[in-house]
């Protein structure tokens, strides 16, 4: 059996894209171990295969990257492996070095354009280095997936490297009854909105969207997720006093998070194109709502545009601003058009789904590509 060191940068629990890729290496063949890192308020679990959580003397900027890199190559160096999946790029030098050194296979998944990312926005010095890695490997690189076509692309552009495309989408569950918006302490009297994210940080629209609550009276909003921007929305929350209109919940387990989804009626998903790796995301929330039935309110972004009128989900807002945001809501649900796009959506997610985007997976990891490691 075929053993593969999968590396990540997080503290792994809450990765649904790594689990997935996981679970699909699991049961294709592959030996696996997950590695990644432990954080202060990490919380223990556990999965069908081994797991790694470095302790590290630093936690952020500079000294936490290069203890990262650091423990990850002593552990290549000196442990069995026939593949080494790098995610993301903060993973790949050790992943790249240590495929050269030991005659190993090397996997990368990009799971964003990361030298473009918000947290390099004005800072030059770390932007050159991270630059500086990326161009010495990614041309040197055979095998390598992301999460987009805007992204594939660009780096099939710039570094020549044939960059495949495997979406973050959700596995296609068997349709369930959740508990009842009643049930759930949700007004059964007004239009449920809903914004969900792992990282809720500045520049995503959280802010704007709870600024246009104040133009909608019909509705309640429910902030489910994690995030910078979430002390300053708690804040906006008080200061207009829409506590009574406006629900927050921390990043909640997949079912539960699942059934409040459910009782929405409208999925926001609203980056504001600020730097490259924004303007050309393509949020998970996107999928999750497609997948829970939702009409969807979305910025003007390339990947979301492609995706919402292929499938006819719902409205794009033109711009990112409580009163665009508020107009955009109304006009949707006044509209006569939420049965369609509910039908939509239910009829897009037996296509944007894991099952059939990790088909993709086959052609990389199979015997075919030169991995040689599946038959």
């Amino acid at each position: 059996m075929p053993r593969i060191a999968v590396l990540v940068s997080n503290d792994l629990e809450f990765d649904q894209r790594v689990a997935k890729v996981c679970e699909w290496l699991t049961s294709n063949g592959y030996d696996i171990t997950l590695i990644g890192r432990m954080l202060p308020g990490s919380r223990s679990f556990s999965r069908p295969y081994p797991i790694i959580r470095f302790h590290l003397w630093a936690s952020r900027g500079a000294l936490f990257y290069a203890a990262l890199n650091i423990r990850m190559l002593i552990y290549l160096l000196f442990h069995r492996t026939d593949v080494i999946l790098a995610n993301d790029l903060d993973t790949l030098l050790p992943a790249f070095l240590v495929s050269r050194l030991r005659g190993k296979k090397l996997v990368y998944d990009s799971h964003e354009y990361f030298t473009e990312a918000e947290g390099l926005t004005g800072r030059s010095f770390q932007k050159k280095v991270w630059l500086s890695i990326e161009r010495f490997i990614f041309p040197k690189l055979r095998h390598a997936y992301t999460v987009n076509e805007s992204i594939a692309g660009f780096y099939r552009e710039k570094y020549a490297v044939d960059v495949q495309v495997v979406r973050n989408v959700p596995i296609l569950r068997p349709a369930k009854s959740g508990r009842s918006k009643s049930e759930l302490g949700l007004p059964d009297n007004k239009h449920i909105l809903i914004l969900q994210g792992a990282y809720i940080d500045p520049d995503r629209g959280g802010m704007e969207l709870v600024e246009a609550m104040q133009f909608l009276d019909e509705c309640y909003l429910l902030i489910i997720g994690s995030g910078r921007d979430i002390p300053a929305i708690d804040a906006r929350i008080a200061e207009l006093n829409l506590s009574d209109r406006i629900m927050r919940f921390p990043r909640l387990p997949f079912d539960q998070l699942q059934e409040y989804t459910a009782c929405a009626e409208i999925g926001f998903s609203l980056d504001k194109p600020v730097h490259l790796n924004y303007l050309y995301s393509l949020p998970n929330k996107l999928f999750d709502y497609v997948h829970a039935g939702l009409p969807v309110l979305v910025s003007d972004l390339p990947e979301l545009r492609r995706v919402v009128e292929e499938y006819n989900l719902g409205m794009i807002t033109p711009q990112v601003s409580s009163e665009s945001i508020s107009t955009s809501v109304r006009t949707m649900l006044s509209s006569g058009n939420m049965a369609l796009w509910k039908s939509n959506s239910i009829a897009a997610s037996k296509v944007l789904n894991w099952q059939m985007e990790s088909q993709t997976l086959d052609r990389i990891y199979g015997a075919s590509s030169g991995l040689g490691l599946l038959s």
